[in-house]
C-alpha cells in the first residue's frame, strides 16, 4: 500500500498513526494528485478521501488515478458535500459558518460541494462504468457534537481558513471567533445533532 499527499506534515501524522496501531505494510510519498509519482498500472485500487474537494482540477485527478491503476481494477472516491450537512438546533453564526467555509473553499480553486459532483467528474474523465452510492457522519452524542465542535471552531480560528478568509476581505477576526463561540454553544445544547453527507464513486479503470 502507498499512501500520498502533498503535505509533508500530514505524512508525518500518518507514518505515526502507522506505527502506533503496528501497520507496517505502508509506504508513504509526497506528491501531487494531479501529477502522479508512479507508473500506468501500478495499482489493483486507487482510492482519494476527502481529496477532490480541495483540487482545482478534479477531473485530472480522477484521470491520473485511472492511469495508475491497472486495467480492470478500481479507482474509488468519497468527498463530503457542505450544502447536504444538516444541524439541529438552529445556529445562525453555523450558517454564517458554511457561507463563509464555502466562499474561501472555492476562491482557493476548490469545491465544497464536491460529493454531488463525483459522478459526473468520473464521466468526464472518461470512465464508462461508475457505481455511486452516498454515506453520512452523524455527530449525535455530546462528546461527538463537542469534538465536531472544538474541531471547527479552531479551524475557524487558528489554521489557514480563517487566515484565508481574513487576506480576502470576506471576515475579520471578531467574527471568527463569533463563530467558534457559535459551535461551541451549539454543541452544549443538550439536544444537539448533526450530520454531514459524503457522495461516492467505485469506477472500473
Amino acid at each position: 500500500m502507498v499512501a500520498l499527499d502533498a503535505a509533508a506534515d500530514i505524512l508525518d501524522e500518518a507514518r505515526a498513526a502507522c506505527e502506533e496501531a503496528g501497520v507496517d505494510n505502508v509506504e508513504f510519498r509526497q506528491g501531487d494528485a494531479e501529477s502522479l509519482p508512479f507508473d500506468e498500472g501500478s495499482f489493483d485500487i486507487v482510492h482519494a478521501h476527502q481529496v477532490l474537494q480541495h483540487v482545482q482540477h478534479p477531473v485530472r485527478v480522477l484521470e491520473e488515478m485511472g492511469r495508475v491503476c491497472r486495467p480492470g481494477g478500481t479507482v474509488a472516491a468519497r468527498d463530503g458535500d457542505y450544502h447536504g450537512q444538516v444541524w439541529w438546533p438552529a445556529e445562525p453564526l453555523l450558517d454564517r459558518w458554511l457561507e463563509l467555509y464555502s466562499d474561501v473553499a472555492r476562491r482557493n480553486g476548490g469545491e465544497p460541494d464536491a460529493g454531488r459532483r463525483l459522478v459526473s467528474w468520473a464521466k468526464d474523465a472518461g470512465y464508462s462504468k461508475v457505481v455511486s452510492s452516498a454515506s453520512a457522519w452523524c455527530a449525535d452524542t455530546p462528546e461527538v457534537c463537542e469534538w465536531w465542535a472544538d474541531l471547527w471552531a479552531e479551524r475557524t480560528t487558528s489554521s489557514s481558513l480563517g487566515a484565508r478568509a481574513i487576506e480576502l476581505g470576506l471576515s475579520d477576526a471578531d467574527e471568527l471567533g463569533r463563530i467558534a463561540e457559535g459551535w461551541r454553544r451549539w454543541a452544549a445544547t443538550p439536544t444537539a445533532w448533526l450530520a454531514f453527507v459524503h457522495g461516492e464513486i467505485l469506477a472500473e479503470a
